[in-house]
Parts: structure tokens; C-alpha cells; sequence
């Protein structure tokens, strides 16, 4: 099995280390891509868009999952599927959607492996709703320090500490997941603006219960009155009799649009507090104050930064820091009072974003919490922003919220403890199952996880 010595990094560019990839192809080869892991260990990688350091191993090998990408089973009467690992959400729709079903959760990208979703656990827009990806999965295999190969079923510490445990509890080589029957792959949005974050907090409060997919861009360079300004989108499937006469013959038809990729270097400088401010400004102006059932592609409305290959190259070489947090119900002035430091600091962000998460879900290291999460997207050279930072997660730890580990790049190790109440539990667990640290990773270092 061919193994080359590559830089990696992850979808943020930021602190990248050289490692072995090894890209098995067989189940077979990827036993013996564990065993022989050697001194530094191991990692399992997807389609790299974990933002930080989680796919990463300095030193050691990391294992490329895409190469076992296949679909195995899908039951189309009970709706599941069985499929490898390595199979990547796109892949997933691309069987799916003709047939009816539909991903339970997908995130803002479907370039992730099923693999990935797993081990990060991923939510999406209907987290209020139907919760984080791994609680649709029925069982998964999984490959473990000792070579053996474990099924692991929901209700089990097993299950509860790979579900968001970043890798580090072995290589997912299948699972089975439940779907979400769809009728066509159009949805219907509703979009409305929110004049500041109060406004925001309160149309999704008293109305989101009423959509399945819910979300809202924020303008965080906005302040004074209108610091937390919003553009709110939410939406459901839609079914059949709401397409136009001309979409009913192929309800089900799915052909996402691409633009050319992002240019292999943009030059420093191009997002900066002036350039942000101003592409705010319009998207802000250009929404709808309110406007019922427009009818979205579902490639549009999920994703729309992918039709943009290579869209990250936007940051320049220095690239740039995902941070994304979540505080509770009843924890609102911590996320006012986040959002106004922010906007007084002019950090330049153009994808931010607020949701609602739903009740949590059971992995241990899983994200979501009841509450609200908040994501923006920030230049990594941005002067004094590991220090400002820093404060944030101070704040976020002192509200009882966490980050997520999925997009961390610069989390201290002190706040961990806080933030993660099972953390113990799954060192514990980590330590009984994997006693050599076969899986390890510049995350689990720099995280002593």
C-alpha cells in the first residue's frame, strides 16, 4: 500500500504539518494501515474540511478514507442506507434523490464523508428539529488499536464517545443511517430581515418551531443600533404541488451548478474591514424584507459556497480561523454581549452565521447543546486575534457553552474541562481502548484529549 509524505492542513490553511498519507482501498488494507501506524500513530481523514487540526498527525500517518467510498445497500421501502465510510454526502444525494430520500443532516458543505459526519457529528439548519447526524445511525463498524473490527450500535459508551469523538476512537469503515423521505429537490423558503440581534433572537423564538431548516446570516461589522442585523432564511421540502407545471415532470432531478474554482492564489489584503463592510451592506439591502415560498434548488439552499470550488482560497496563504460556539437557553447577554465585542473589534466577517440547536445529543464530545450557536469565519492575520479569541472561549466556558471541536484551530486545554462535562469519561474509555495511542492527532495533542 503506497504511502507519500505530504503537507496537510485543514479546509482553514492554517498550521499545517507534514505526516504519511496512506490511502487504503480494502478493508484488508486498512487493518494493516493501523497496525503498522507506527511511533506517531494514526488519523482517519475524510475530504479535509474539518477547519483546524483534527484531520492532522505531525510526524505520524494519516489514513484517506475516500478510497473506500461505496454504497452498499439502500432500502428504499424503510429508507436507510448502508454505505462505506469514505462515501461523501454528495455521492449520497446523488444516489438518493431520485429515489426519494434525502440526507437526515447535512452541513454547510456536502463535500464531507459519512465517516467524518460521524466522528464530528455534524448538525445542520434542522438541528431544532431533528438533532445531529449520528443520531440517525443505526450501527456502524469500526476498526479499532488491536485490528479487530467492532459493530457498534447507539446506547453504548462505544458509540457515544466515536459519535463526535474525532477519529480517535478507530476508523469508521461502514455505517447504517436513516433518511429523510423527500418529494422533490426544491425547497420553499420563507426570508425576512432582522433590524438588530434581539429582533433576530426573537422572530426565531417565538416561530421556528414551524420549519424544519432554519438559519440566519449576521452582519457583524454592523453596530450601534443595528449590531446583530440579520437576514433570516427558513424553509422545508417541497412537495410536488407546489413546483410550477414545467418541474413537475422530473420533481426529483438533481444537478448542482458550479462556478470556476477560486483563483490558486489571491493576493493578501483582499478581505479586509472595507471590503467586508461594503459586500454586508448589500447582502443586507438586497434581501427581502419578507418574502413566502420562494422555491430554492436544494443545492442553493444547503450549499451554496459549493459551487465555488476551492472557495477558502479567498483568506490568501495565511488563510483563515472558523469559530463557532454555543451558550444555552437563558444565556442570551453572554451572545449579546459577544456579538457587540465583535462588531467594536471590526473583525471582517462575511460568512456568520446564528442558529437554534435542539435538545443535545448523546456523544460525548458532541457539540450541540440547547441554545444558540453562533459561527463566523475570521482572516487568520488578523492582528491580536488569538488573544481576542482567547477572551471569547473565557466567556463562552463561563456561560456553561463550549466550541466546536470540528472547526478549532487554537483552543486552550484549560478550557476544555468546562466545556466537554463527559471529557473525562471519554479520556477514560480512549485510554482502556487504545493504551499505545495508535489513533492520535495534532488536535488530540495540542488538547490532551
Amino acid at each position: 500500500m503506497p504511502a507519500e509524505t505530504v503537507s496537510v492542513t485543514g479546509w482553514g490553511r492554517t498550521a499545517p504539518t507534514t505526516a504519511r498519507l496512506i490511502r487504503p482501498r480494502t478493508y484488508e488494507e486498512a487493518v494493516t494501515a493501523v497496525r503498522d501506524s507506527g511511533a506517531r500513530g494514526s488519523i482517519p481523514r475524510g475530504l479535509g474540511r474539518a477547519y483546524g487540526d483534527a484531520a492532522q498527525n505531525a510526524g505520524g500517518a494519516v489514513l484517506d478514507m475516500t478510497g473506500l467510498d461505496q454504497i452498499h445497500a439502500i432500502d428504499v421501502a424503510g429508507g436507510s442506507v448502508l454505505c462505506d465510510a469514505g462515501v461523501s454526502l454528495h455521492h449520497l444525494m446523488e444516489a438518493l434523490l431520485p429515489l426519494g430520500w434525502f440526507v437526515p443532516v447535512t452541513p454547510g458543505t456536502r463535500y464531507v464523508t459519512v465517516g467524518g459526519a460521524i466522528g464530528a457529528d455534524i448538525h445542520g439548519k434542522n438541528h431544532h428539529v431533528s438533532g445531529s447526524f449520528s443520531r440517525h445511525v443505526v450501527s456502524l463498524e469500526l476498526l479499532t488499536a488491536d485490528g479487530t473490527v467492532r459493530t457498534v450500535r447507539p446506547g453504548t459508551d462505544l458509540f457515544d464517545a466515536t459519535a463526535g469523538g474525532m477519529g480517535l476512537t478507530g476508523v469508521i469503515l461502514t455505517a447504517t443511517v436513516r433518511l429523510q423521505p423527500v418529494a422533490t429537490t426544491l425547497m420553499s423558503v420563507d426570508t425576512e430581515r432582522a433590524t438588530d440581534l434581539d429582533d433576530l433572537m426573537a422572530r426565531l423564538t417565538a416561530t421556528d418551531h414551524r420549519y424544519r431548516y432554519s438559519v440566519a446570516w449576521i452582519d457583524l461589522l454592523a453596530r450601534g443600533a443595528a449590531t446583530g442585523r440579520a437576514v433570516l432564511t427558513r424553509g422545508d421540502h417541497a412537495p410536488l404541488a407546489a413546483l410550477p407545471a414545467r418541474a413537475r415532470s422530473a420533481p426529483l432531478s438533481f444537478r448542482p451548478a458550479r462556478l470556476p474554482a477560486a483563483p490558486a492564489y489571491v493576493p493578501e489584503g483582499l478581505l479586509t474591514r472595507r471590503t467586508v463592510g461594503l459586500f454586508n451592506e448589500l447582502w443586507y439591502r438586497r434581501a427581502p424584507r419578507a418574502r413566502r415560498g420562494e422555491l430554492q434548488r436544494l443545492s442553493a439552499f444547503f450549499h451554496p459556497l459549493d459551487g465555488v470550488p476551492h472557495w477558502n482560497r479567498v483568506y490568501g496563504r495565511g488563510g483563515f480561523v472558523q469559530y463557532q460556539f454555543v451558550v444555552g437557553h437563558g444565556r442570551e447577554e453572554t451572545l449579546r454581549r459577544i456579538v457587540g465585542r465583535i462588531a467594536r473589534r471590526r473583525c471582517p466577517s462575511f460568512l456568520a452565521v446564528l442558529k437554534r440547536f435542539g435538545d443535545a445529543d448523546p456523544g460525548w464530545l458532541s457539540f450541540p447543546v440547547p441554545g444558540w450557536t453562533l459561527a463566523l469565519d475570521i482572516p487568520a492575520n488578523l492582528p491580536g486575534l488569538g488573544a481576542f479569541l482567547d477572551e471569547l472561549d473565557a466567556e463562552v466556558a463561563a456561560a456553561g457553552g463550549r466550541v466546536y471541536l470540528a472547526k478549532d484551530s487554537r483552543l486552550r486545554p484549560d478550557l476544555l474541562t468546562a466545556m466537554y462535562p463527559r471529557l473525562d469519561d471519554f479520556r477514560t474509555l480512549r485510554a482502556e481502548l487504545d493504551p499505545g495511542r495508535v489513533f492520535v492527532s495534532d488536535l488530540a495533542r495540542r488538547l490532551t484529549l
